[in-house]
């Protein structure tokens, strides 16, 4: 294991980019964020839901009673406790009552499949879970509960969160979405959770606590758990305060549609707000006459997306929903820059793309909001960050500037290392610095220009999907004698995962059969865009299934078919 002095050594002079103007982070606990605000503007606005308000005081009593409630139900400092939640007001309380008395949050995507949901609890050792009462998640942790590590889940009534008006039309209406709670003692609710008026007992804690295991694929496509403390997450999100600059006198208002459980979201949209007392206004899911109306009425000043955002507005016809913006980043995958262009010439905002992984909580390069922009760049390091390009095949040598290699990063934020998983935390470190995986140079300026990715992970729409979970679910087919999966490029999403498959000789399988087969085991950001059986696939010369003559088949396909349409003649 790597201790977090040695990944925050210091970084080498040379072949570096490093942004050097914010003094040393002080690291700090991140529920000091919300004391901060709730001390320095607990009148103002924390969280807008569907147009109902709570008041950073609000927000910031019912974590006290829902961090006591935890402690009543045996949450103690190191437990790990499941957060398997849409955007809404149950997400910000229950975050900051699992950090307030030392315990750890374990970020779970309400859309896993009953498989990834019992992988993850079990790898983390996730004891109590929360969860809405929606029917796309409670059923899937009916089967875990008391059988695996989790003993406790706490249900939160989505309905109870909404509007008097949209309550009843979603009880009258949606009932179909909301899940059968068992009658189990295992199984708490939410309003019993907050009932107690009374302080949670004190706990001590220090900033370099662990305080998130945030999941991710990492080099080996075997989802691991990135340990942040509560440092890491607070000072990447004192580099975004330092990154976006001035703040105005009026309160910022974030308009939050990314989901709290990614990465991105939970420092952008939740940390850096609550640093800043911002308003959050959140959104459960992404639909869009909803996210346009909410946007329209709430006139949002901050915006995070992810390229599929861009582009799926890019096709709306917009009246004015970004006026007041004056933040706009993009990351969780390559913006293109045809799509940035446009968004711009649309709204008149101008869309700045940042870089990160989960490891370095997230944020690790960004184009200045003011300042120079570099077309298909990531922008220079993150304030209080160094980026180091190293020779992929000697990883001990530095690359001179405009040289291609691995992308390595250094600072505050970056991850303490994977939980439980020594080996692959060595692997993932260089001499106290974090490989990221992904090949890139750095340009005369320090710009950070990603080149090509050394991972297997397909970025679709800003999560990452991993080809083997795809490949496992194949191989669960009878019919399917060898399967691989690859990234393809996708124009809304980014990529999209395809699948190419073998058949047992004799054997006659469709496409839609073999899709209406994995849809019972992967969720729907997984699900292969198309698959291509074939008679035999490429191997490497000691027998292994080779990814790498797949995807350049699929680069020489997509060249054939562009040159044919331009030259207006026909592809094959």
């Amino acid at each position: 294991m790597i201790d977090a002095a040695t990944i925050g050594g210091v970084a080498p002079a040379t072949a570096s980019s490093t942004t050097d103007e914010m003094p040393p982070i002080a690291p700090r606990l991140l529920t000091d964020l919300l004391d901060h605000a709730v001390d320095a503007h607990g009148p103002w606005p924390a969280v807008d839901f569907m147009g109902r308000k709570w008041t950073y005081s609000e927000i910031g009593a019912l974590a006290k009673r829902a961090a006591r409630g935890l402690q009543d139900l045996g949450v103690t400092k190191g437990t790990r406790v499941g957060l398997c939640l849409p955007n809404t007001p149950y997400y910000v309380v229950a975050y900051f009552a699992v950090l307030r008395i030392g315990a750890v949050v374990v970020n779970f995507n309400p859309l896993y499949t009953e498989r990834e949901m019992a992988h993850q609890v079990t790898d983390s050792g996730c004891e109590v879970m929360i969860a809405t009462d929606l029917a796309l998640c409670l059923p899937k942790l009916e089967p875990l509960v008391g059988k695996t590590c989790l003993k406790r889940v706490v249900v939160c009534p989505f309905a109870d969160a909404l509007p008097a008006i949209k309550r009843r039309a979603f009880l009258l209406f949606k009932r179909h979405d909301i899940a059968h709670e068992p009658h189990d003692l295992r199984y708490a609710r939410w309003a019993n959770l907050i009932a107690r008026d009374a302080e949670p007992d004190p706990v001590e804690r220090h900033p370099n606590d662990l305080a998130v295991l945030q999941y991710t694929g990492g080099t080996t496509g075997v989802p691991k758990g990135a340990m942040l403390s509560h440092a890491n997450l607070a000072a990447n999100s004192a580099q975004m305060i330092a990154h976006v600059g001035h703040m105005p006198e009026h309160q910022e208002r974030t308009l939050g549609v990314l989901p709290l459980f990614h990465v991105f979201a939970l420092t952008t949209v939740l940390n850096y707000s609550v640093d800043t007392a911002a308003e959050m206004i959140l959104l459960p899911r992404f639909e869009m006459k909803s996210f346009l109306a909410t946007a329209k009425r709430t006139k949002p000043t901050q915006f995070f997306g992810v390229p599929t955002l861009y582009t799926a507005l890019n096709h709306q016809q917009l009246h004015g929903e970004f006026d007041n913006v004056r933040v706009c980043i993009s990351g969780g995958a390559p913006l293109p820059l045809e799509v940035r262009r446009e968004f711009e010439e649309k709204t008149g905002v101008n869309v700045v793309e940042g870089y990160g992984l989960s490891e370095a909580s997230p944020i690790i390069a960004c184009n200045p909001l003011e300042g120079l922009v570099k077309d298909n760049a990531c922008g220079p390091a993150f304030p209080g960050t160094a980026l180091e390009i190293r020779d992929p095949s000697d990883p001990t040598r530095l690359c001179a500037p405009g040289e291609k290699g691995e992308v390595c990063a250094r600072g505050p934020q970056i991850m303490q290392g994977y939980w439980g998983r020594p080996e692959d935390t060595e692997k993932t470190f260089i001499y106290g610095a974090l490989r990221t995986g992904d090949i890139g140079y750095l340009d005369e300026d320090g710009y950070l220009f990603l080149v090509d990715r050394i991972k297997d992970v397909i970025l679709c729409g800003g999560y990452n999907v991993y080809p083997r979970i795809i490949e496992e679910a194949l191989y669960e087919h009878p019919m399917v004698a060898e399967a691989v999966v690859i990234g393809i490029p996708d124009a809304y999403r980014g990529q999209a995962p395809k699948a190419f498959v073998v058949l047992h000789g004799g054997d006659i399988l469709d496409q839609e059969t073999l899709l209406d087969f994995l849809r019972e085991r992967l969720n729907k950001i997984e699900m292969p865009a198309s698959i291509e059986f074939r008679d035999s696939l490429p191997k490497t010369m000691v027998g292994k299934l080779s990814k790498k003559d797949l995807v350049a088949e699929e680069a020489a396909k997509r060249e054939g078919q562009n040159s044919g349409q331009g030259s207006g003649g026909t592809t094959a």
